[in-house]
């Protein structure tokens, strides 16, 4: 099919900005625009082709699959539709980054670059798993990626195979908790060699119970090798090594005033070592104004490192100028992503906005904070006048100066990448003003500090030394719904829901208000600093104090969270943009990807269902047919057969 470019294009609305482009791009433009799809040959009816820089200037004003098809035409516009400045453009333009944000310095070119983030991301539903009978909390993977682990309101923890032949996920192995009197599971993860599976559950106890615990299952043949108590339940519990794990136990001191006590466990008790003790102290912190330690996770800092989040250094050192501009160069500031959006698809979701919260807001969901803490307090406050609060308060703020071992300075110096020593931070949600959970304390675990051997409370300390203290803490100024830990433990990544700025806490029992909006925080674990901020990445609708945990997953490229507006969402790590939204019909609790293939990511939701997303790149390869087998060569073939004769006949 031959397409005359001099003849008048046919009747088209003008793309936006061609009034101001001169008439023969517009020409061309239009052209093409009305042709789009047609990849044969182009014959120019009125001379000789275009040169090089006028088909530029004409695919600049073109959307790129557009351009793409041109390059289809011929071998000049080829060549031009993979011209690097176009690209460049074209990135800049399509996905709406800052330009002071560089390329990551890993791409190969700005063409490939755009279509990573175009055709590599986990966003085509290719799978709903409808095994589980209430709502899905949270999904775990195995190190190697050959399983994954679900874990529901309806008290069973499931175990799924991911390498089938035909690529689709099947269900091995479903383990029922009630006979251990849990009312659901909540928390499931892997340890490092994937030979066993930490459980985390919450007891069907009374409506205001705080108790959980943890259960050890075998993967070898699934049977359950220990349990450990847990509360709150919310502390959730982590593997520290491939034997030993973490839970905690709480303590109320007074009506606002508890103490968290971290145990290391034994996942089992061998023969040989009938002996030796399964669990040993390893912190004793003190909580003040209704908080109480969550959410533990161990990070392991590596000294020597390739960090995969490569910060786009040249942003960091302009946003530090500009900061020296003004004067205001003693304190670090994080870079600020503002992900706040007026698109046409989020203009559409607004007229159902109220009814979301309302729906959201109904949801049987158990709040984030254990609600048996808060009624402990608000009895507490009820029987107790205002002069004893202040007087407890005050015997908390003097015990803890005076009864908690000083903090050592060298044990979380924040260190350069390549020096320093190896380090293993146990982190945690805590906070110092009020009951919601609003600063990420950190506290590091030395070498001796990893087995269980030794005193069961710990390393000896003086009767002065009744609490630890915590060796750094960063305030995150809102209440903390989320966390996760990059694949290579260098970056802490924090969903939170902001204060207004400001905002002065005068009574610990009512926190601010919490914007509806989700940052998501970047900390490095280097440097122990924030170093960039998402600002309005997604969205929740829960007040305080119904305010529940959203898991979030991060792989090499991307980091992927749920939300309450039943989305998930996927961004890149590097350009700070969001990528894909994933529907559901309900809350997304937790998503995750696979660890060895960013391109399947998993998302349970309240609507009972666990959905299997995959990139469209591999939809592609997996739905075209096989390649025929190459016929082998013929010399090298007669060299083989000449070879394995040979060998049967002894001869060298």
């Amino acid at each position: 099919m031959h397409i005359c470019i001099g003849a008048p294009p046919s009747p088209h609305p003008h793309p936006p900005g061609l009034g101001v482009l001169p008439g023969v791009i517009t020409h061309y433009i239009l052209v093409l625009l009305n042709n789009f799809g047609v990849w044969q040959d182009v014959r120019m009816a009125s001379g000789p082709g275009l040169p090089d820089s006028l088909v530029l200037e004409i695919f600049l004003h073109l959307p790129h699959a557009a351009v793409l098809n041109a390059g289809l035409t011929c071998w000049q516009w080829f060549a031009v539709s993979r011209d690097e400045f176009l690209w460049r453009e074209l990135f800049y333009s399509y996905y709406r980054i800052p330009r002071s944000v560089p390329r990551h310095p890993a791409a190969v070119s700005w063409y490939r670059e755009f279509k990573r983030l175009y055709d590599c991301i986990p966003c085509v539903e290719v799978q709903t798993l409808k095994e589980h009978h209430d709502q899905v909390l949270h999904l775990a993977f195995s190190h190697r990626g050959h399983r994954f682990s679900s874990c529901s309101k309806d008290c069973t923890v499931k175990l799924w195979d991911t390498e089938r032949p035909d690529g689709t996920i099947s269900l091995v192995h479903s383990s029922s908790m009630r006979q251990f009197n849990w009312g659901y599971t909540q928390f499931s993860q892997f340890n490092c060699d994937d030979t066993l599976l930490l459980v985390s559950g919450v007891y069907l106890g009374p409506h205001h119970s705080s108790s959980g615990e943890i259960a050890v299952i075998s993967l070898e043949n699934y049977t359950l090798l220990s349990r450990v108590r847990n509360k709150p339940y919310d502390v959730f519990g982590c593997w520290l090594n491939e034997t030993h794990l973490i839970s905690g136990n709480l303590h109320w001191i007074g009506n606002m005033t508890s103490c968290t006590v971290l145990w290391l466990n034994k996942a089992f008790q061998d023969i040989e070592s009938e002996n030796v003790n399964v669990v040993k102290r390893l912190f004793k912190i003190q909580n003040v104004n209704a908080s109480t330690i969550r959410t533990v996770m161990v990070a392991h800092c590596h000294r020597h490192d390739s960090p995969d989040l490569l910060l786009d250094y040249e942003a960091q050192s302009q946003a530090r100028a500009l900061a020296q501009e003004h004067g205001d160069s003693h304190q670090h500031q994080p870079l600020l992503f503002d992900l706040g959006t007026s698109d046409s698809e989020d203009e559409d979701d607004e007229e159902d906005e109220e009814d979301k919260r309302g729906e959201m807001r109904c949801s049987a969901r158990v709040p984030h904070f254990s609600s048996s803490g808060l009624e402990h307090i608000r009895h507490g406050l009820q029987s107790a006048g205002a002069h004893e609060l202040e007087l407890e308060a005050q015997v908390a703020r003097l015990m803890g100066r005076r009864r908690t071992k000083a903090p050592d300075p060298n044990l979380v110096t924040p260190s350069v990448p390549g020096e320093g020593e190896d380090k293993t931070y146990l982190l945690f949600t805590t906070g110092s003003l009020t009951y919601s959970p609003h600063q990420i304390g950190i506290k590091r675990i030395m070498p001796d500090q990893m087995t269980t051997c030794g005193p069961v409370l710990g390393e000896e300390r003086s009767t002065e030394e009744f609490f630890d203290s915590l060796d750094h803490v960063i305030d995150i100024h809102g209440h903390i719904i989320g966390m996760g830990l990059s694949p290579d433990h260098r970056y802490l990544y924090v969903n939170s829901r902001a204060w207004p700025a400001g905002y002065v806490i005068s009574d610990p029992m009512s926190p601010p208000p919490i914007a509806e909006e989700i940052d998501l925080h970047v900390i490095d674990l280097k440097s122990l600093r924030e170093e960039r901020r998402s600002l309005r990445a997604h969205r929740a609708f829960t007040p305080n104090d119904e305010c529940f945990f959203i898991f979030l997953d991060v792989s090499r490229d991307f980091v992927a969270s749920g939300a309450e507006d039943k989305h998930g969402y996927i961004w890149d790590r590097h350009y700070n943009i969001c990528l894909a939204r994933l529907q559901h019909d309900d809350v997304v609790n937790s998503v995750a990807f696979s660890p060895a293939d960013q391109e399947l990511l998993l998302s349970a939701s309240d609507d009972s269902t666990i959905k299997v997303w995959r990139s469209p790149r591999m939809v592609r390869l997996a739905q075209s047919p096989p390649r025929p087998a190459r016929p082998r060569n013929l010399l090298s073939s007669l060299l083989a057969r000449r070879s394995a004769n040979a060998n049967v006949n002894g001869k060298p």
